[in-house]
């Protein structure tokens, strides 16, 4: 019997970094499956992924002013939903609040939002290509701190 085609998802999310007295923090979400991670979602349609992202972040956190500095690069993974095999693609950037308190989207599964220093979010990311926007992102934020 032939395997189901799999399906291919897009979606966009932000990295979104704080600068403060105790250096760089990054602003991660908890979810309603335990998970730490970053905010994302599906592409509208007719939307960029930029775009995708930052509209992602103001929805699920609050967070709207926001400042653009980089593409962080593009994450994937496979997985079951509802019997479909998915392939999800999804493009990270970083960004820059400079203030505003993020406040969990509660209605997309959010559950608490957090800014946390580097070490600490690395620790909470359960998912190594998590991990690894953390690090991109990280370099690209201290890079920025250095050239200022």
């Amino acid at each position: 019997m032939p395997q189901p085609a799999t399906r291919r998802e897009t979606s966009a999310g932000g990295v979104v970094v704080r600068r403060g007295a105790e250096g760089l923090r990054y602003l991660l979400i908890h979810d309603t499956h335990g998970n730490w991670g970053f905010p994302k979602g599906h592409l509208d349609p007719g939307e960029g992924p930029e775009e995708a992202a930052r509209r992602e972040v103001g929805e699920e956190v609050g967070l709207t002013a926001l400042v653009l500095h980089a593409p962080l690069g593009i994450i994937d993974w496979h997985f079951r939903f509802r019997g479909r095999r998915i392939h999800k693609f999804c493009h990270f950037f970083l960004f820059e609040s400079a203030s505003g308190d993020p406040v969990p989207q509660t209605e997309e599964g959010i559950t608490s939002c957090r800014w946390c220093v580097y070490d600490d979010a690395r620790r909470r990311l359960r998912f190594a290509n998590a991990r690894a926007m953390l690090r991109a992102a990280h370099e690209r934020a201290t890079s920025l701190c250095a050239e200022e």
